[in-house]
C-alpha cells in the first residue's frame, strides 16, 4: 500500500486491474487503518479517472450479496451524497413517488456519511427491517411496488472500511461507487452525482453497458434536479442543460430544501410531503426527479413523466407504497 499511495500523492493512476485488486485487498482487511483512510482520501485531492472507478465498481459488484430481481425491470433512484448540501430526502421521496405510479424500484441505500440523513437513516426511523433475504424482498416488489436494498447488508466485505468512512465524516470514493453498484444489477437507472466531471465519469461507464440512464447534476452542486437552478441531464441518447421552467417548475432558492439538523427533522419532512403537507418547493422537486425517474423507466416523454409523477404524489398512491412497504 505504501508504493500505492506514494504513486497516487504524485498524482499517477491506477489501471482497471490494479483498482479492483486494491479494493479487494481493502474488502480482505490487508491494510492497517492508516493506510485505508489515507486512501481514502486521497480522490479528494486528485481527480478519480474512469478505469479506476471502473475497477472499484468490479470489485465491489463481484464481492456483493447479488439479488436477481431482473424480471421485474426495476429502476433504481439513488444519488452520490457528498454535495454538503443537507437537504431532505429527495430521492427517497422520489422512489415512492415512482413505485406508486406503477414503476418498479429497487433502491439502493446507505446511512448518510457527509449528511445528516441518509435514506437508511430515515427508513430505520420509521421502524423498517432492513433485509437481503431474497423471498423478502420480492415480496416487497409484488405488493408494495418497491424494495429496498441496504448497502451493509448486501456489500458485506466492506465491514473493514465502514467505521473508517464514518470517522472521517467526509465524501470519499465510496460516494462515488454507491449508485453503480446495486446488488439486483438494475437495466434502468436514475443517478444523480456532486459534479459534472464525475457525471461525464459516469456517462462513459454507463455507455459501456445495456442500462437505461438519465444522470443528473445541478450545476450548483446538488447531486439530483434541485429546481434553484439549471441542471446537466446526461442520457443514452444526448446530453443537454435544462432549466426549471423547462420542467413546469419554478426557480426556488437553497433554503427551501433544507432537510434539519436531524434524523427527526427529515422524517417529519418525508411524513409531511407525502401526506400532502409538503411546501411548494419540497412537492416540486419531488416531482421533478420523480417524473425524470419516470420518463426513464416507463419510455415516456418528459412531460407524461412528471404528471404521472404528480397524480402518484397528490392522489396518495406514493403514500400508500410506502404504507405497504412498512406494513410488511
Amino acid at each position: 500500500m505504501k508504493a500505492v499511495l506514494n504513486n497516487l500523492f504524485e498524482y499517477k493512476s491506477l489501471n482497471k486491474q490494479q483498482a479492483k485488486e486494491i479494493l479487494i485487498n481493502l474488502a480482505n482487511g490487508e491494510y492497517n487503518q492508516s493506510q485505508v483512510a489515507a486512501f481514502l482520501t486521497v480522490y479528494l485531492m486528485r481527480s478519480i479517472t474512469v478505469e479506476e472507478l471502473e475497477g472499484f465498481r468490479d470489485a465491489m459488484l463481484e464481492l456483493c450479496i447479488p439479488l436477481e430481481i431482473d424480471d421485474y425491470k426495476a429502476i433504481d433512484l439513488c444519488g452520490t451524497g457528498g454535495d454538503g448540501k443537507d437537504t431532505f430526502n429527495i430521492s427517497t421521496l422520489s422512489s415512492f413517488v415512482v413505485a406508486g405510479a406503477g414503476q418498479k424500484v429497487a433502491k439502493h441505500g446507505n446511512n448518510g456519511v457527509s449528511s445528516v440523513c441518509g435514506s437508511s437513516n430515515l427508513l430505520a426511523h420509521f421502524g423498517y427491517q432492513f433485509t437481503n433475504d431474497k423471498d423478502q424482498l420480492i415480496k416487497s416488489l409484488d405488493v408494495a411496488g418497491i424494495c429496498f436494498l441496504h448497502a451493509p447488508l448486501f456489500h458485506p466485505a466492506m465491514k473493514n472500511v465502514a467505521p473508517i468512512r464514518k470517522e472521517l465524516g467526509v465524501k470519499t470514493f465510496f460516494n462515488m461507487l454507491g449508485p453503480i453498484v446495486n446488488p439486483s444489477f438494475p437495466k434502468k437507472q436514475l443517478v444523480g452525482v456532486f459534479n459534472l466531471e464525475l457525471a461525464r465519469l459516469y456517462g462513459y461507464l454507463h455507455q459501456k453497458t445495456d442500462k437505461q440512464y438519465i444522470i443528473l447534476h445541478s450545476l450548483d452542486g446538488y447531486d439530483e434536479v434541485s429546481l434553484t437552478g439549471p441542471f446537466k441531464m446526461l442520457s443514452n441518447n444526448n446530453e443537454k442543460m435544462l432549466f426549471p421552467e423547462d420542467l413546469g417548475f419554478k426557480t426556488w432558492s437553497q433554503e427551501t430544501l433544507w432537510g434539519g439538523k436531524t434524523v427527526e427533522d427529515s422524517a417529519k419532512i418525508f411524513t409531511k410531503v407525502l401526506e400532502g403537507d409538503g411546501t411548494e418547493a419540497q412537492n416540486q422537486v419531488v416531482t421533478a426527479n420523480a417524473g425524470l425517474a419516470i420518463h426513464c423507466g416507463k419510455s415516456v416523454s418528459i412531460e407524461d413523466g412528471i404528471e404521472e409523477a404528480r397524480e402518484s404524489l397528490q392522489s396518495g398512491k406514493a403514500l400508500q407504497t410506502f404504507k405497504k412497504l412498512l406494513d410488511l
